[in-house]
């Protein structure tokens, strides 16, 4: 139920974020609005405030279908206007102003993302501190240098290093890196004296076409620093019957010493040969004393192969920090992340296209109702980076050049600035089509993304 709520209400208040725009704009250009409308088909609810801007008289409508919503102007196009009104109609305004009404709806969604993304930093949210777990075997974090237990404090490209707040602020950094070919420069606190030390994460050298878990264990860094602590074991799992229990530390694995929660997720996933387990000796701490148990996993097949399970949580939960923004900074954070997470956006369509990334990385309603969903239980400040995260898409989606879209809508615009003339009725209709036509492709690769996302 939280899930459904949770993506009718994002998109909801997405959807008339972008319309609004239009119609704010619309009616600061004296074109008049004759319906506003959030979703399509039947209409659910219906309001004619008393109350407008001068020469308006605007429908105000919710559609039974919620993906997507519309402004609808007065224009000669769609049919006739009377002679005294011909001023208000949206066919008879100047470019700059038509231009202007059409960008307003992707412009008003990336100013939402900068409110939210502001927000979030006044707030403040808790996150796991970026202190490193011992890097995936053999991996790029590894073979740089990385040991574990290291605690970051700056990274950066081309040698502008920033403070990193938290290993969720670290682990953007590395999927910019990684997706933009860009090697990535860490800054890791002095310990017991010692200077602090740089070192490079080669990224460059990785091909990452998927923002995805395999590429995180490319880099090796995949989680923060945790106890290796058994947390909740599942009835009739490996872990019960090896005689487990919640809050056993685990010291060792065989002849191998443990010292974080994700080394030890990394030894039960390689606790196999070939297709079947390998029991092990482990060490563990209970109520202060050390004991041995033996623990034979599971075989279960993973997209990368056959790995070992135990049906067990495994690693007690980070060190917590809050991260939270003064009134400026956090203002300036808001835009500056807004402009990263597009730029972004904008690299990854570029790539898409030319077949340098995988058409996995769209998604669609499927997956942005699951997000959803898990955002919200986990409280309001998720939400919100949610929310600005799919406001950020929808504003630079809606920016493409596709006919269909506002982009396409400023391509005629710039067509006829560039020209002086508007593009024909004949070429707009062609364009139309192969708009739409593109644009259902897309949303038949995202739904079936979504539906091998969530059902396998």
């Amino acid at each position: 139920m939280l899930t459904v709520v949770a993506f009718i209400v994002a998109l909801g208040l997405l959807i008339a974020v972008h319309e609004y725009g239009h119609y704010r704009v619309a009616v600061a250009c004296g074109v008049k609005v004759l319906r506003f409308s959030v979703g399509f088909g039947k209409t659910l609810y219906r309001w004619q405030p008393k109350r407008q801007h001068p020469g308006q008289n605007t429908e105000f409508v919710i559609g039974a279908f919620p993906l997507g919503g519309y402004v609808k102007m007065l224009d000669e196009r769609e049919g006739p206007v009377p002679a005294e009104e011909r001023h208000r109609a949206f066919n008879t305004q100047p470019l700059r102003s038509r231009a202007a009404i059409v960008a307003a709806g992707p412009i008003a969604n990336l100013l939402l993302a900068v409110v939210l993304y502001t927000l979030v930093n006044w707030i403040g949210v808790q996150e796991p501190a970026a202190t490193l777990a011992r890097p995936v075997a053999a991996s790029l974090a590894e073979r740089a240098g990385l040991q574990g237990g290291e605690h970051v404090t700056r990274a950066g490209f081309e040698g502008q290093l920033e403070a990193v707040q938290s290993f969720e602020d670290l682990r953007w950094r590395m999927t910019r890196g990684a997706l933009d070919g860009r090697d990535l420069t860490l800054e890791i606190a002095g310990e017991r004296g010692r200077p602090a030390r740089e070192l490079v994460l080669p990224l460059s050298r990785i091909e990452a076409k998927d923002a995805d878990a395999q590429m995180f264990r490319k880099i090796g860094v995949i989680s923060p620093m945790t106890r290796p602590e058994i947390g909740e074991v599942m009835p009739g799992s490996a872990a019960e019957r090896a005689g487990l229990r919640s809050g056993d530390l685990v010291r060792a694995v065989g002849a191998t010493a443990i010292v974080d929660g994700q080394q030890l997720r990394e030894q039960i996933r390689a606790s196999i040969d070939g297709s079947q387990p390998r029991t092990q000796a482990w060490q563990v701490e209970r109520g202060g004393q050390s004991i041995q148990i033996e623990v034979t996993p599971e075989v279960r097949d993973e997209p990368t192969g056959k790995v070992g399970r135990i049906g067990a949580f495994v690693g007690a939960p980070p060190e917590m920090v809050l991260v939270r923004q003064g009134v400026v900074d956090g203002v300036w954070r808001g835009v500056v992340r807004t402009w990263e997470v597009s730029a972004l956006t904008v690299r990854m369509m570029g790539k898409m296209l030319i077949g340098e990334a995988s058409l996995k990385n769209l998604s669609g309603p499927l997956t942005i109702a699951d997000y959803a969903g898990k955002s919200a239980s986990l409280g309001l400040t998720q939400y919100m980076v949610f929310l600005a995260l799919i406001s950020v898409s929808l504003g630079v989606l809606n920016l493409m050049p596709l006919p269909v879209l506002d982009g396409g809508h400023l391509m005629y615009y710039l067509w006829e600035g560039l020209t002086g003339k508007s593009v024909s009725d004949a070429w707009m209709e062609r364009f139309q089509r192969g708009g739409v036509a593109l644009l259902l492709v897309m949303m038949s690769i995202a739904l079936f993304n979504d539906v091998t996302r969530l059902f396998g």
